[in-house]
Formats: structure tokens, C-alpha cells, sequence
């Protein structure tokens, strides 16, 4: 199939736009407002962008009014938040945090969420989660959309403090992804926790020259192409 977003629908009974773009690591978001109210939210179009210095964007959208989002309020007038990995033990909070609750609401009071305090910004870190990212706000983008929930504000930040529990490590000082389970997004309302991997390595040798014969597992299709849907 294929369809021209900005003309046509896909035909299918759900969008499948958010579907092919995953797995989306979540972005728990913790922020505080210039009067002093915490928030939390988890947002799902979160992502690191460099390491040196380390910096991180998330994307949020506004309401169906078109009002802004209490985290994007609070990051724009506070140019400051916190990351929390959200992990499967913690999925509870989680999605009890997504809930659309009033401007103002206290997730960590409403939901009594256990937190920690941070060391160089003001909002809280949530207890529990093996990994926070303090963050400051460096810059920021508005992205229009066709309707008013559909606009975005993109959020970048440079991770000014870093915390990992010594419980997420292993012997040899990796995180341990498969002890840990972060969450991801996947589409329509189905998330994944990460509790498989495996490593990629670079092939050399006997290995490398093995590539030259990986055709014969492709499928079909990939081997030839199609003549109706270029690659």
C-alpha cells in the first residue's frame, strides 16, 4: 500500500504513522512550575540527539484546546526537568501519570509517588527508577499541526546530572537492560518492556566474506525488488 499523508488517508481503520516508527523510548517527565507545583507525565517521543555534551528532546503536544501541556509550560517558564526511565516494575505509575489531569495536579501527591530531590535542578526525581537525567533547556522549536492537539513543541536539553542505581549495573559497569525492562512505546496503545538483546559485532574475516552469500536468506521480494514499490 501506499498513501500521501498530506493528501490522503492511509485507509486502514487506525493511522498507522506512530506503528512504524517504534520501539519509542518513554520520556517520564518530571517538571516543576514557577509557583512551585510538581508535575509528571510520560511522553512517548523522547530521544537522545548527542553525548558530548550529553543532550536529550522530547516532543509534546498540546491539549485538544490548544493549550499547552503542563510539562511544556513548566520546561518554557523554567528551562528545566528531569528524566526518569520507566521501567516495567514502575508501569503502574506510569500510565496512572498519563492520565489527563487538571492544570495544577500533582502527580506525585495525586498518585503518591515516592521521589528523591535532585541535585542541580528543582524538579523531582521519581524513587524507583534505576535512571534519572537532570536537563536543562537549551532550545526549544514550535511545530504546527493541522489541527490543535497536533501542534508540537520540540524540547532540547543538555543533561546537566546523571543518576544510575548501582542495582542497574553489572560487574562490568554496563546497564543492565535485561534486570532493569525500560519501557517503550509501541503503537496504538500497546507498549513493549525491553528484557531480550543481543550484540551486533563488526565481521571480519571469514565472517565478512560470508556476507557476500546473505542473499540466499532474503526473501524473495528483497532479492528482486518490485516493480511497483521502489526500496
Amino acid at each position: 500500500m501506499f498513501y500521501s499523508p498530506q493528501s490522503e488517508v492511509s485507509g486502514l481503520p487506525y493511522n498507522p504513522f506512530k506503528s512504524c516508527c517504534v520501539p519509542r523510548p518513554i520520556g517520564w517527565i518530571s517538571t516543576v512550575s514557577a509557583s512551585g507545583i510538581h508535575n509528571l507525565a510520560p511522553y512517548s517521543q523522547f530521544q537522545n540527539i548527542t553525548w558530548d555534551p550529553p543532550t536529550v528532546m522530547v516532543a509534546a503536544n498540546a491539549r485538544e484546546s490548544g493549550q499547552l501541556k503542563d510539562t511544556t509550560a513548566n520546561i518554557l517558564e523554567t528551562g528545566e526537568f528531569v528524566w526518569n526511565m520507566a521501567t516495567y516494575d514502575l508501569k503502574d505509575w506510569v500510565l496512572g501519570s498519563s492520565k489527563d489531569m487538571a492544570p495544577g495536579v500533582d502527580e506525585f501527591e495525586a498518585l503518591n509517588i515516592p521521589w528523591l530531590p535532585s541535585r542541580h535542578v528543582q524538579a523531582r526525581r521519581v524513587k524507583g527508577s534505576p535512571v534519572h537525567f537532570e536537563c536543562r533547556l537549551t532550545q526549544k522549536l514550535h511545530v504546527p499541526g493541522r489541527g490543535l492537539d497536533a501542534s508540537a513543541w520540540i524540547l532540547v536539553a543538555e543533561v546537566v546530572g546523571i543518576h544510575i542505581e548501582e542495582s542497574a549495573l553489572t560487574e562490568d559497569g554496563r546497564i543492565d537492560i535485561s534486570r532493569i525492562r525500560p519501557l517503550a512505546r509501541l503503537g496504538y496503545r500497546d507498549y513493549t518492556d525491553v528484557s531480550h538483546s543481543y550484540e551486533l559485532t563488526e565481521l571480519t574475516g571469514r565472517d565478512a566474506a560470508g556476507i557476500s552469500h546473505l542473499h540466499e536468506t532474503l526473501p524473495h521480494q528483497l532479492q528482486n525488488g518490485d516493480e511497483n514499490e521502489p526500496l
